[in-house]
């Protein structure tokens, strides 16, 4: 096919243009591989093991990895016996440097303790014990005088305050004290006084011999002052008993009882309905050994705390005054050394302006 262009290059130009066509082209037959069985049985494992040529190139194989392996830990073997030397080396070094620093420094320090010791001349001006006995004397009598004396008033008065107000406090905490312990010994013998007359008042109506068992409850599970269980007790006592028994000496008890607490009719008096009649015995005889228990704890409560509050202030006072007379000595002790300190200093202190005067007199001498 030919194309001619005349527009553009003022000439005519044939080109030749091929046509693509997918008829003209050659096409290549597809080639199939394939294998057979027989082929497959030269690559079995067993083939592999009895094959000559594998044997000697697996030989091959072996002896390489072997003798890469063996060179391998002799470079390794060099290598470390290059470290350990040069480790080796790098401590000596160390240990030497050590040693003449050491030497160096013994020699140096000699060296300059024989140039301070001998080689530079010097003048020496002794001073004698009096001297310097005063010196030291001046400035401590110059502390002493300036500084501490003020302040021994100052740590005595310090003192005396702080004792001045421990008295009062540790009075009082006695007093607390002894008021606690006074009002526990109190309690103690109310309860004491309470349960004997309560006692004695149900021994008086026979109910020790109707209802013991009461009487060895008072005090260990029911409180002398109950009113309610000790009537209860009674009452279920009385009713179980005197109202189902016929024996003789059980209706001879009843009625010593019932007689007692007024149950039972009389010509000289009247009688009550058991539960009033015994309750109000009751209450009459608790309220009795109420108030004598409460006497007697009052009592004995102020008896006590009376005694340990001047037992604890004559303990508190003797300790007050223990550690005021300590506190007095103390500063007494250091008045005194401080004035023998102030006399020192100034009987030093007048011999050295003496020596003073002497000296200028002396140079004036000198200088006419």
């Amino acid at each position: 096919m030919k194309v001619h262009y005349i527009n553009i290059l003022l000439f005519s130009l044939p080109l030749n243009i091929l046509e693509h066509n997918p008829w003209n082209h050659y096409m290549k037959p597809h080639t199939y591989t394939n294998r057979s069985l027989c082929e497959c049985e030269l690559y079995e494992p067993a083939n592999y093991d009895n094959d000559p040529q594998m044997k000697e190139v697996m030989e091959n194989f072996i002896k390489q990895t072997q003798q890469r392996f063996h060179d391998y830990d002799d470079r390794m073997k060099e290598k470390r016996k290059q470290c350990k030397e040069r480790c080796d080396k790098e401590i000596q070094k160390i240990i030497l440097k050590d040693k003449l620093e050491k030497e160096l420094t013994e020699k140096f320090s000699t060296l300059h303790t024989d140039i301070q010791s001998d080689a530079i001349p010097t003048c020496v001006c002794e001073k004698s014990v009096a001297d310097k006995v005063e010196k030291t004397c001046l400035r401590c009598g110059s502390v002493f005088g300036g500084g501490i004396a003020p302040s021994v008033g100052l740590l005595g008065g310090i003192g005396e305050a702080a004792i001045s107000a421990w008295k009062p406090k540790a009075i009082a905490a006695a007093i607390a004290a002894a008021e606690k312990a006074g009002a526990a010994e109190g309690l103690a013998a109310g309860n004491a006084l309470g349960m004997e007359i309560v006692t004695a008042f149900l021994k008086a109506y026979s109910v020790d011999k109707f209802c013991p068992e009461l009487l060895q409850s008072i005090g260990n599970k029911i409180t002398y002052y109950d009113v309610a269980k000790i009537s209860e007790i009674i009452i279920g006592k009385y009713e179980a008993t005197c109202n189902v028994s016929t024996d003789t000496s059980t209706q001879a008890m009843c009625t010593d009882v019932g007689t007692k607490f007024k149950l039972i009719r009389n010509e000289t008096m009247d009688f009550l309905p058991t539960r009033s009649g015994i309750k109000t015995k009751v209450i009459d005889f608790v309220e009795k050994a109420k108030f004598s228990a409460d006497t007697q704890a009052a009592k004995v409560s102020s008896k006590i705390t009376a005694d340990l509050t001047a037992e604890k202030t004559g303990e508190i006072a003797a300790t007050y005054g223990a550690w005021k007379t300590t506190i007095i000595a103390s500063i007494v002790a250091i008045v005194v050394i401080v004035l023998i300190m102030v006399i020192i200093y100034l009987i030093l202190r007048y011999r050295r302006k003496k020596k003073m005067k002497k000296k200028l007199q002396y140079i004036k001498l000198l200088k006419e």
